[in-house]
């Protein structure tokens, strides 16, 4: 008999980050702030090291530990902070494919345009995701939804 737990443990986890989206958006909020946290000591303590070797390579470590610092503790104190970048991130990443699908559109590279119109498609897509996802409360149901389909697939569908 196949061990049914885990996907019984996604489905419930889902069905109550669905009804409550920001139990799932607080944990992951906070374990990323912790590994990004760490992350910004671990950059400081390097550039305080690399600061004999090279002076600019040693300051803008410890400029990017500092920003991951003040981001690390933004994310344990404020998950909508964390849910803003997620959604901005996004957001970017729309807008970087909207550019390549009209140059791909225009220029028809490679004697094909299609390939331009799908990633202006995806584009637009990304950047109406991440105007969504920037708020706390949709970003957290996704979690759930995720959680919920994951558990699902894993109960139904055999290897």
């Amino acid at each position: 008999m196949e061990n049914k737990g885990t996907p019984i443990l996604l489905i419930i986890l889902g069905l109550i980050i669905l009804a409550v989206p920001l139990l799932g958006l607080i944990p992951l909020s906070l374990i990323t702030g912790f590994i990004v946290l760490f992350l910004g000591f671990g950059l400081i303590l390097s550039g305080i090291a690399t600061m004999g070797e090279s002076a600019g390579m040693g300051i803008l470590e410890i400029i990017l530990g500092i920003i991951a610092l003040v981001l690390g503790i933004g994310f344990i104190f404020n998950p909508g902070l964390f849910s803003w970048l997620v959604g901005f991130i996004v957001w970017i990443v729309g807008l970087f494919l909207i550019i390549a699908g009209i140059i791909g559109v225009i220029s028809g590279a490679g004697g094909n345009r299609w390939n331009g119109a799908i990633a202006l498609i995806i584009g637009i897509l990304y950047v109406i995701i991440g105007t969504f996802v920037a708020n706390p409360q949709v970003l957290g149901a996704l979690i759930g939804l995720w959680l919920l389909i994951t558990g699902i697939l894993m109960l139904f569908v055999k290897e």
